[in-house]
């Protein structure tokens, strides 16, 4: 299968700012492929360069095999929803879906037709005469999709849509864009700073930082194998527990020594053998440190640690320690009685443990 969008070797630049820095991405038809990343980032710039809005400094975007580089954004087949919705707002819902098909010369009854269908699909077929200071956020998100989707475009392009709704809407909008991407089959390049969003609406997520592309994987990829701190740091909420650790290789597993406040070290001994610096950082997820009493099996430790601090979050209660110096989160159970200054085993999960280098930090297992 021949990708759908293809950037090659891509550089943006401010003067002498790189702003994206070799970038390489490949999207299959029907990917719905979200860029994530922090604050300036460079996510939405990349954005922008597909979409044929900000000129790129060198290398290449194909879309559909066509070298797209250097083609206007009215030639390249493609739709975008923005954050800010940019609907018209003197003219009717219905006028504003169909606006492009009618600069395009499209008929009347093909614009009817289309209109109706989106109109459907989108459950907006009551608000078709109605303006869009009459809207609320919801509606008029819904309506900058209905336009998108009137085009069938090669590509759609989404530049944070819901981030001015909002939780509760958030999520239902989020099943809403999902939904469609199934039954349509459609290919998105999705932005947004909101790593839950990426995770639950993505088949590929690419982690953006600092203009270069860290990771691109499938969301189980990136959340359970981050090849490097900060995708682990910024994938998941919370995020990965990450503390310094002195490793050792003792009678065939390795041995890992963790400072505790107040306390000799917690040593916790995997039966693997890892070729490991004296010196690493361990990456273990909150739900892989649990109640020693509810975890067992080869690679659990367990250890006695300081609750610090409990927050709790309906059906799971998060308690801190501190560990290496660093706050470090367990998952356990809401029915657990814990309460601040309690010691308690805590139950590691080495299956899941992941090493990372402490100055290059990159994934070493």
């Amino acid at each position: 299968m021949a990708p759908i969008l293809e950037i090659r070797n891509l550089y943006k630049s401010f003067g002498s700012v790189d702003v994206l820095k070799n970038i390489n991405v490949s999207i299959d038809p029907g990917d719905f492929v979200v860029l994530v990343g922090p604050s300036g980032c460079g996510k939405s710039t990349l954005l922008n360069c597909i979409a044929g809005l900000e000129p790129i400094t060198r290398g290449t975007i194909e879309i559909a095999g066509e070298d797209m580089t250097d083609v206007p954004a009215r030639d390249r087949d493609i739709a975008m929803v923005f954050q800010s919705y940019a609907l018209y707002p003197t003219m009717s819902v219905a006028q504003n879906i169909t606006f492009g098909m009618r600069v395009r010369g499209i008929d009347r009854e093909t614009r009817e037709k289309k209109l109706a269908e989106v109109a459907r699909l989108l459950k907006i077929e009551p608000l078709l005469d109605r303006r869009p200071k009459q809207l609320s956020g919801g509606q008029r998100q819904r309506v900058a999709m209905g336009r998108a989707l009137v085009r069938e475009p090669k590509l759609f392009l989404f530049d944070e849509p819901l981030s001015n709704l909002d939780a509760k809407l958030r999520v239902e909008m989020r099943a809403e864009i999902r939904r469609l991407h199934q039954r349509l089959s459609t290919t998105i390049v999705y932005v947004t700073h909101d790593q839950i969003e990426a995770m639950t609406l993505a088949t590929k997520i690419a982690v953006m930082k600092a203009g270069e592309v860290h990771q691109i994987g499938k969301p189980k990829e990136i959340y359970e194998r981050p090849v490097n701190m900060f995708v682990a740091d910024f994938i998941g909420s919370p995020s990965m527990n990450l503390f310094p650790a002195r490793a050792t290789r003792v009678d065939g597993h390795t041995r890992l020594e963790v400072s505790r406040s107040g306390g000799a070290p917690l040593v916790l001994k995997d039966p693997r053998q890892f070729d490991l610096p004296s010196q690493v950082v361990v990456g273990l997820r909150p739900e892989d440190i649990a109640e020693a009493n509810l975890r067992s099996g080869p690679f659990v430790q367990t250890g006695t640690c300081r609750i610090d601090f409990i927050e709790q979050s309906g059906s799971d209660t998060y308690v801190l320690t501190k560990l290496g110096g660093v706050d470090v989160f367990g998952r356990f159970h809401t029915e657990t009685h814990v309460e601040e200054g309690m010691e308690i085993d805590f139950a590691f999960d080495l299956a899941k443990v992941l090493f990372f280098h402490p100055e290059t930090e990159v994934l070493l297992n």
